[in-house]
């Protein structure tokens, strides 16, 4: 068909029909968007081209905001579960590598073809270039060609199919995540005290350091029926009454220290005002509430953050980020000047700024141009590397001058699902064309070497995350991809899942499998 040589009109085609096929379910299980990299291949077989610069584009965007989205949660994670994780990529990467020493060794398989078969099975294109560059041989890039096909689809079957095949259901692990992150976020609640221990009476809110001392924010005093936005400044006298703001642990702190909960409610002075305010104020971002100092400006106290809809209790040292919203008491008077502080631009935090994801790529690229050189060792980050370590430090900065790294959740998902549909597409197609006449060269017995590489590390890495590791199916599954160095992987968790679990696995192992991949190459480049 003559409309298919136009690259446009068959990326759609191909896109749109992967969609379709990726919503057929089959004993209750389906390929989602990972069903466009099979259409793509068939298209591929039969001649139709996806450009090269579809795919690099694709990868950009979908590397660039998988790293922005995991970036937080990712230096949290590496401090917590970092040493598990990186062995855990260490684990896989070495057996696959051993696979690979057993395939010369024992089938004498040529070991230049061998390490480039290495790099396929693993889709690892910086540890392609590091093969090409130790071996010197063109061979290496045809055992790539051979391993790489079933690289990127062995990944996507096993990563669709092994919640079942390991009876974890992914929303049981998603309500596991989230109780994880409630432990580590807990709800944050108010309450109502009377204020009856003799050692508070006559003392001010500062003198107390009643924030300090119970984590909890109070929010409002009512003295002789008169409820005020507390100040530093204001004493506590015997029968007021204050409402708390914060985890239970921190309002049985308050009841210790200040006196006994009560069900009496606490009338809302009409001078006085509650808002949910939303930060879009780039002045604001990163900011923290002490410096802000809006309890001494305007006698407003924030009572709680909420952020990717987790409840934050805020304290003085707590930084704001783009698209907070914070529940604010203040004065009815001084309410209009707080929310101008802020923001609260519903139509700005719609709004999508592209040119911190231009910067963000540009800079990414030129870091994974890099070459880093210790003695004979050479490496560089690549591509995928260089763009997703800028976006996990760029999301982590959060802000630069007038720059935010950050983005809105819809934003994010926007910019990620269409670079990965491009990826797949070009990637799938690429791969199509080659196979057959592959496996009509070299025969089955390399495509099972291949297979064997990708497929049994996974197994021994999965079973062991599972059973020792003892880790979430999620993470399970965006450490196997990572570890696979695995974009289509990938974006296979990711339509199985609407958490950042897997993201967060995916960017702390990916660095680590990387970089240990090319050691290994070298090292089987070096001994035989």
């Amino acid at each position: 068909m003559e409309l298919l040589g136009n690259s446009y009109f068959a990326l759609f085609v191909i896109i749109a029909l992967g969609f379709i096929v990726g919503r057929i379910k089959i004993f209750g299980l389906s390929l989602d968007v990972s069903a466009v990299i099979f259409v793509a291949l068939v298209f591929g077989h039969y001649g139709v081209v996806i450009p090269k610069d579809f795919q690099y584009l694709g990868l950009v965007l979908f590397i660039f905001t998988i790293g922005i989205q995991a970036g937080p949660g990712f230096f949290e994670s590496f401090k917590k579960e970092g040493r598990q994780l990186a062995g855990f990529a260490s684990l896989l990467i070495v057996l696959a590598s051993l696979i690979t020493v057993l395939v010369i060794t024992l089938f004498h398989v040529d070991p230049n073809i061998a390490v480039g078969l290495l790099t396929g099975s693993l889709t690892s294109t910086p540890g392609l270039a590091a093969a090409i560059d130790y071996t010197g041989s063109p061979l290496a890039s045809i055992g790539y060609g051979v391993g790489y096909p079933f690289g990127v689809i062995g990944v996507i079957l096993f990563i669709r199919f092994l919640p079942k095949i390991l009876g974890s259901p992914v929303s049981k692990a998603e309500e596991e995540y989230k109780s994880v992150l409630n432990d580590q976020y807990p709800e944050v609640v108010k309450r109502n005290f009377i204020v009856e221990n003799e050692n508070v009476v006559g003392k001010s809110i500062g003198a107390l350091r009643i924030r300090f001392m119970t984590k909890a924010v109070v929010s409002r005093v009512v003295h002789e029926g008169v409820a005020v936005t507390p100040s530093p400044e204001t004493v506590l006298y015997k029968g007021d009454l204050i409402k708390a703001v914060g985890t239970e642990e921190a309002l049985k702190n308050v009841e210790l220290l200040i006196g006994p909960k009560t069900e009496q409610e606490i009338t809302i002075d009409p001078k006085y005002d509650v808002r949910s305010v939303l930060v879009t104020n780039k002045e604001v971002v990163n900011k923290t509430i002490g410096q802000i100092n809006l309890l001494q400006t305007y006698g407003a106290t924030i009572t709680r953050i909420r952020r990717a809809g987790i409840n934050i209790s805020p304290s003085p040292g707590s930084k704001l980020q783009f698209g907070d919203k914070l529940v604010i008491a203040s004065s009815r008077a001084n309410m209009d000047m707080v929310i101008k502080i802020f923001g609260n631009d519903q139509k700005r935090l719609s709004d999508t700024d592209i040119l911190p994801v231009a910067l963000g790529i540009i800079l990414g690229v030129l870091v994974g141009k890099v070459s880093i050189s210790l003695g004979s060792f050479a490496f560089s980050l690549g591509l995928t590397g260089g763009v997703l370590v800028v976006a996990l430090i760029l999301s982590r900065i959060g802000k630069t001058g007038p720059i935010l790294w950050t983005m809105t959740g819809a934003a994010n998902q926007l910019i990620r699902q269409f670079g990965l549909l491009l990826f797949l597409a070009a990637v799938g197609t690429g791969a199509g064309q080659k196979i057959v006449e592959t496996f009509n060269e070299y025969g089955i017995e390399l495509f099972l070497f291949g297979a064997a590489i990708t497929l049994l590390p996974m197994v021994v890495a999965g079973l062991l995350g599972k059973w020792f590791f003892k880790m979430n199916i999620l993470s399970l599954l965006g450490a196997l991809s990572g570890s696979m160095t695995s974009t289509p992987g990938l974006a296979a968790a990711d339509s199985m899942t609407e958490t950042n679990a897997h993201s967060i696995a995916y960017a702390t192992v990916y660095p680590v499998a990387m970089v240990l991949l090319i050691v290994c190459v070298q090292l089987i480049t070096m001994f035989f």
